[in-house]
């Protein structure tokens, strides 16, 4: 960059610094006071028509004979990075916009008293740091090959009141960071572009899903009866109805309602909202993506979520293979296929045959671990629990855990060959859950007991098992085809693809407590 960090370190707001913000935000309030008299303080007709990254992209490459020969008209428009002076009738400053997925979206502006003017300049001066202005000029390199432009015209388009965070401190405080994501993305690239990778990951799905045929639709937001999932869910109340009603836990149900209507491919990129623990990998709402495939099964679900996985991480990162806290993890390699006593084994060696199909040694050993099973929890449900204690964290490529046990899987279709086992699987990797997927109960009286089966659950204490669903069975006996079904997880890929250890760090604006 051909500014000097001594010169600009000079021109930096001091905040954080020892100076009073107040004092600050007093003398910048004056300076607006100021331009309120001279007329607009706020303009809205400024136009910009370029981006910096786009002009990185497109001239960068340029040489300075080359600009000069065919100079290059730029209307743009950003907020005020840094700032410092070349002599009394010249000085740079640096531009900040929103463009570009891997570009920081920056670009230099050179103003000077011969091409603005003494009245122009003189307004440039009394500019701070966070002010966002609009510019036009020709493009130039400087001597040390720095893509700039040479401002022709000049406008405050917006004054900045508060200061900046000095650039050699920065935005620290975490919290900070999630209490005022404003500021954190005016002062971290590395955050504006895990959002802009979020945002090509998201386009990239809905893309993905429309290639193969399948219609994306809107479900409730607010539920009568919670299903879709075993959670905990937000209670409120609907005034004019007079009646209790639930946030979505899931949209499974209406999804698969749809599918007994005739659309069957549909998905559905979601809010969903669970009141339970908060932690680096839950908040209070995420993202899913669900999707229903009609005449599909588990196997050919497993196919398909992890190709959309995998594409999802190629458009957002630009390669399969990411580091995650550090470590290689290639997506772009065949995903691992265990079952859950598999994975035990191959995670937790020294269990006997035996041990894993007793119950009573089973309940016996989750106690080591500090579980305590459910009175009602029968084998498949210990040996769940066993290899979640034991093997999870240890999933660190992409692996599917499958056939899981009819009890813990009230939505699944059960095996047709295996006694208990349902065709379902959950994909791990970096040991968390990201997606969850099945062959779907489309057996009406099935289904109705299994839901039963979950009211005698929560009955016997468990809160996160699902009510009964009378309307959803009377879809059912409509009729609805054999499909598979999948929810995956955004938040929780995105902290993958974006190397990024908290689920705070991958949400725009995550819940905290109240501030002090």
């Amino acid at each position: 960059m051909s500014t000097d960090n001594n010169q600009e370190q000079q021109h930096q707001e001091p905040a954080g610094l020892g100076l009073d913000d107040n004092k600050i935000i007093a003398e910048r309030r004056a300076k607006l006071a100021a331009i309120r008299e001279k007329g607009v303080a706020f303009p809205n007709d400024f136009v910009p028509q370029h981006k910096a990254a786009d002009l990185a992209e497109q001239y960068g490459g340029w040489s300075r004979e080359e600009l000069e020969k065919e100079p290059q008209q730029v209307v743009l428009a950003g907020r005020m990075m840094l700032k410092r002076e070349a002599g009394k009738k010249a000085a740079f400053a640096t531009l900040q916009d929103a463009s570009g997925l891997r570009a920081d979206g920056r670009i230099q502006i050179y103003v000077t008293l011969d091409n603005l003017g003494e009245e122009a300049m003189e307004a440039f001066r009394r500019y701070d740091l966070g002010d966002i202005l609009g510019v036009e000029g020709t493009l130039f390199k400087t001597k040390v090959d720095e893509l700039t432009v040479k401002v022709t015209t000049l406008r405050l388009i917006t004054k900045s009141l508060r200061p900046l965070p000095d650039k050699f401190h920065g935005l620290a405080d975490q919290e900070t960071k999630y209490r005022q994501r404003y500021v954190d993305l005016i002062m971290n690239e590395e955050t504006r572009r895990t959002f802009k990778a979020r945002t090509a990951a998201i386009a990239s799905i809905r893309r993905f899903m429309q290639e193969h045929q399948f219609m994306e639709v809107e479900t409730p937001m607010l539920h009568p009866i919670p299903g879709g999932a075993a959670a905990k869910p937000f209670i409120t109340h609907h005034n004019a109805l007079d009646m209790q009603m639930f946030l979505r836990i899931a949209p499974e149900l209406y999804l698969k309602r749809l599918v007994v209507g005739g659309f069957d491919r549909v998905f559905e990129i979601n809010r969903n909202f669970r009141n339970e623990g908060v932690s680096v990998r839950h908040n209070p709402e995420f993202t899913m993506m669900e999707f229903y495939a009609a005449y599909t099964d588990y196997k050919w679900l497993m196919d398909f979520t992890e190709a959309v996985i995998r594409q999802a991480a190629v458009d957002a990162h630009g390669t399969a293979e990411l580091t995650y806290g550090g470590r290689a993890l290639d997506l772009g390699k065949p995903f691992h296929r265990l079952t859950i006593v598999q994975a035990i084994n191959k995670y937790a060696p020294g269990y006997t045959a035996e041990q894993l199909d007793s119950a009573e040694f089973l309940r016996t050993e989750l106690l080591k671990f500090g579980v305590k099973p459910l009175a009602h929890a029968g084998l498949g449900a210990l040996q769940l629990a066993l290899f979640e204690e034991t093997a999870e964290a240890q999933l660190w490529e992409p692996t599917f855990i499958i056939d899981y046990p009819v009890e813990v899987s009230p939505l699944a279709r059960a095996s047709d060959t295996r006694e208990g086992i349902t065709e379902r699987f959950e994909l791990f990797m970096v040991g968390r859950e990201i997606a969850n997927g099945f062959s779907e109960l489309n057996d009406p009286e099935d289904q109705s007991a299994r839901f039963l089966a979950q009211v005698d659950a929560k009955d016997a204490g468990d809160e996160e098992a699902m009510y009964y669903d009378a309307d959803y069975i009377r879809a059912l006996e409509y009729g609805m085809p054999p499909a598979g079904g999948c929810g995956i997880g955004i938040d929780r890929l995105m902290m993958i693809i974006t190397d990024s250890p908290n689920i705070r760090d991958v949400l725009l604006f995550p819940h905290l407590r109240k501030e002090d």
